[in-house]
């Protein structure tokens, strides 16, 4: 029998190998094997499972499955089929596109182990008479004589790694040494701890007797009286603990055979923290319950159906989505919730488990390896029902999924920026035909594309026109900094409308948000004498200084330096730091309103574990008085008690070379001005802007979806953007400038040969808006398409020629419906 299997690398096909005997009884589609691959070994999935050879394959050419990982199938049939189309619709490897989908430690590391040969011991023996090794070759030769096998890694603990690799080269070619490869345990196993529990007889009443062959002692008959009133079996750590006894007690008790001492699976709960206190269901208003029987009437049909929930800020779309969720586990099926952000797991993991209890499993990167295990085995035994997560949060093996919730659909968060660059959304959508599931993605802001397609009726559209309990949208007001630097002469951070709203707000014990989309305290470091702008080496972009740890870093590939006393280039004194950041808005603001307690809310001040939901409800429990932060705090976050939401600086977004560039910027002012006015009280928000003109900002400040929609719409219909026409965005990476140029030309020919229609436009190569990034010059071409499969095989197409003209394929990155072209 043969297996056909998909490796995860970079390698757009699968391989077959041959399934030795013991192997081949027990081997079923979805499990995990052991191949070797060049030199090494790798994890790779079995896909499908043959009888015969292909007619091209010979017998030769196969290699045997060196060992059988799974007994039972890790992945399911319904998640290969929709890592199978991943890797068809991405232009990715399937394996790769499996490896996404599991948990980490689902790919098994395997290690060289080094042995010594009979040659190599002749060689100890001559060196010592003299004979010419050198002292590093003796030195391992030596090594391995005295231990028998060593790995590679214990090796390289003692000598430099490229050292240790070109020795371990050396010497196998000399035929000193063997070099076999070893496969580690998997990481796909649970926690255990020892735990202990009572043996022997019942007694009348049905409890546990132990057996004694003598009188306990006083520190036994604890131990006896703790695991007789807890009635079953207690972590070891614990009992002696709360028994005050020590290790050798429970020995001692356990070879006299009255407690056994067994290992124990312990679940990591991430949501250990969170109270399942009880929480009366919000009494639905007309527009909401209307939204949730048409997504109920759907669920009982058990067929495939997306929804767009498009509801202003506050109009109760997580209320809706509880109730779905809700009526698809009384159903006795799954549900599944994506949110775009870590930042609002917190939020929704709470409520998600006061509704559900334990049957809520959450999945992001930010748990531990270990809790992110645990929490993936109780979803794949049916022990979890409702599962809520971020964008890999996709794949999670839920049996009878019934509901998939996308909350915030717009969110570019989605998008996965390394293969495979899949989106989670439109993933999410398709797992669901292929479960005849229902879809429901809800955002006050929709992509264009997902309005789009409402309006042209590939999706059922809803719409919540007002905010729950007939709030008043916030009040949004724009404020021209032209005019304030007519006012004052010089350039200022904050407006005098800003700064007197925050102290009135202040004044009336409310809250206040800021919003400014740049971390770091300034944007760069600026010689005033020669005018040099200290740039990161590995990327085309200036460095931002942070002042809390006084370093220069780039955001892009995290290179960091200190800040210089005096300039490189023409070592002048004066450096002027220009620009300005969430660091320095926070510093800012604090000389300005010394009495404020203020918190900043970015990616460096939520590093540390816990940290982003400790802010959070510190400020919701109204400690802290003001919020200053990126874009992290504009999504989905309901603070009753904020009326003022301020925005610095939103120009920037509007000038990046990116067709979506309008879009994000309506987006961001219409969700974080959603922040505001969400309790009883009034809510206000003033963006800062020297382009007040602009419709982007005229629909935001109007809060006029459909009006900026018809703008952008007919926009991308002028220029042939999405939603009318497909688009693969090729970039072409190396660190030679010159091949990395001659590639992307290459390319671009082969790929305007290929094209067979009028259909499809090619354009560039051209240098990318970040020509260099992480020491690679980096080239795009850009394919526009109005039929996605005719763009499919052209790409196809040119990339084999290309390919066979001797360019690496790893420099080649193509991305499927690209969200940035940056």
């Amino acid at each position: 029998m043969y297996a056909e299997v998909a490796v995860p690398v970079y390698v757009r096909q699968t391989f077959t190998y041959r399934l030795p005997e013991d192997i081949s009884a027990r081997a079923q589609v979805g499990c995990r094997v052991i191949v070797p691959f060049g030199k090494k070994l790798l994890t790779a999935f079995i896909v499908a499972l043959h009888n015969h050879l292909d007619g091209e394959i010979t017998s030769s050419d196969i290699k045997d499955v060196e060992e059988l990982v799974d007994e039972v199938p890790i992945v399911g049939r319904d998640m290969l089929e929709l890592t199978r189309w991943m890797s068809d619709y991405y232009y990715a490897p399937w394996g790769e596109c499996l490896r996404t989908a599991l948990p980490a430690g689902a790919t098994v590391a395997t290690e060289q182990v080094l042995t010594i040969t009979d040659a190599g011991r002749s060689a100890i023996a001559h060196a010592q008479t003299g004979f010419g090794w050198s002292s590093s070759k003796n030195e391992v030769l030596e090594l391995l004589a005295g231990a028998g096998a060593i790995s590679s890694r214990e090796l390289e603990r003692q000598l430099s790694r490229s050292h240790a690799t070109a020795l371990i080269r050396q010497l196998e070619r000399a035929g000193l040494i063997h070099v076999a490869h070893r496969v580690d345990d998997s990481r796909l196993r649970p926690k255990l701890q020892n735990a202990v529990r009572l043996l022997g007889k019942r007694n009348a009443n049905g409890t546990d007797l132990p057996t004694a062959d003598k009188p306990l002692s006083e520190q036994q008959q604890r131990v006896v009286e703790l695991l007789t009133s807890t009635g079953e079996a207690v972590p070891l750590s614990e009992l002696l603990e709360e028994a005050g006894v020590s290790a050798s007690v429970v020995r001692t008790m356990e070879k006299r055979g009255m407690v056994e001492v067994f290992p124990s699976e312990v679940r990591r709960d991430p949501l250990a923290h969170i109270s399942q206190e009880q929480m009366d269901l919000v009494i639905l208003n007309e527009e909401q319950q209307r939204a949730l029987d048409s997504i109920v009437a759907k669920l009982d049909e058990h067929e495939y159906a997306t929804f767009l929930l498009h509801g202003v800020t506050g109009s109760g779309k997580t209320e809706i989505y509880i109730r779905a969720m809700r009526e698809a586990t009384l159903r006795g099926q799954s549900a599944l919730m994506l949110v775009p952000e870590i930042s609002l797991t917190p939020m929704f993991s709470r409520r998600l488990r006061t509704h559900f209890g334990d049957a809520v499993a959450i999945l992001h990167s930010s748990l531990s390896e270990g809790e992110r295990l645990d929490e993936w085995r109780r979803i794949k035994e049916g022990e979890a029902q409702v599962v809520i997560g971020t964008r890999s949060a996709v794949f999670a093996p839920l049996e009878n999924l019934g509901i998939i919730i996308v909350d915030e659909e717009h969110e570019t968060s989605y998008k996965q920026d390394e293969t495979p660059r899949y989106h989670g959304r439109d993933t999410a959508i398709m797992r669901a035909v292929r479960a005849r599931a229902v879809v429901v993605i809800g955002s006050a802001t929709p992509s264009l594309e997902s309005f789009h397609n409402a309006r042209t009726g590939k999706s059922i559209y809803i719409r919540l026109e007002a905010r729950y309990g007939n709030r008043p949208l916030a009040d949004v007001q724009t404020v021209d900094m032209r005019e304030v630097f007519k006012r004052h002469g010089k350039s200022q951070t904050f407006s005098d409308e800003l700064k007197t709203a925050i102290a009135e707000t202040h004044e009336r014990g409310e809250q206040t948000i800021i919003l400014l989309n740049r971390r770091g305290y300034s944007s760069f470091a600026l010689c005033r004498s020669c005018g040099l702008a200290i740039r990161c080496p590995n990327c085309d972009v200036t460095l931002t200084y942070h002042r809390y740890n006084s370093s220069l870093l780039c955001h892009y590939c995290n290179y960091i330096r200190g800040v210089p006393r005096a300039c490189p280039a023409c070592d002048g004194q004066y450096i002027q730091y220009v620009g300005e950041g969430t660091e320095q808005l926070e510093a800012k603001l604090g000389e300005l309103f010394p009495e404020l307690s203020i918190a900043r809310v970015d990616r460096d001040t939520t590093r540390r574990r816990g940290s982003l939901e400790h802010i959070l409800m510190e400020f919701a429990s109204g400690t802290i008085d003001m919020l200053v932060g990126t874009q992290m705090l504009a999504k989905g976050h309901d603070f009753h008690n904020v009326t003022l939401v301020g925005v610095i600086s939103v120009d920037v977004g509007l000038s990046l070379p990116d067709f979506r560039a309008a879009e994000r910027t309506f987006q961001l002012l219409t969700q974080v001005a959603g922040r505001a006015g969400r309790g009883h009280l009034p809510g206000r928000v003033i963006i800062q802007t020297y382009h007040p003109e602009h419709y982007s900002l005229v629909c935001a400040k109007d809060q006029d979806y459909d009006a900026f929609y018809q703008r952008e719409i007919s926009f991308r219909r002028a220029m042939h953007y999405p939603p009318f026409t497909a688009l693969i965005n090729i970039c072409i990476k190396d660190k030679d400038f010159d091949r990395a140029n001659l590639a992307a030309a290459d390319l671009a020919r082969e790929l305007r040969q290929a094209a067979r229609t009028s259909s499809i436009r090619v354009l560039g190569p051209a240098p990318a808006p970040l020509a260099r990034l992480k020491g690679e010059h980096r080239f795009q071409i850009l394919i526009k398409a109005r039929s996605r499969r005719a763009a499919r095989e052209t790409l196809d197409l040119a990339m084999d020629r290309t390919a066979a003209l001797g360019h690496n394929p790893r420099s080649i990155s193509v991305e499927v419906d690209p969200i940035s072209l940056m």
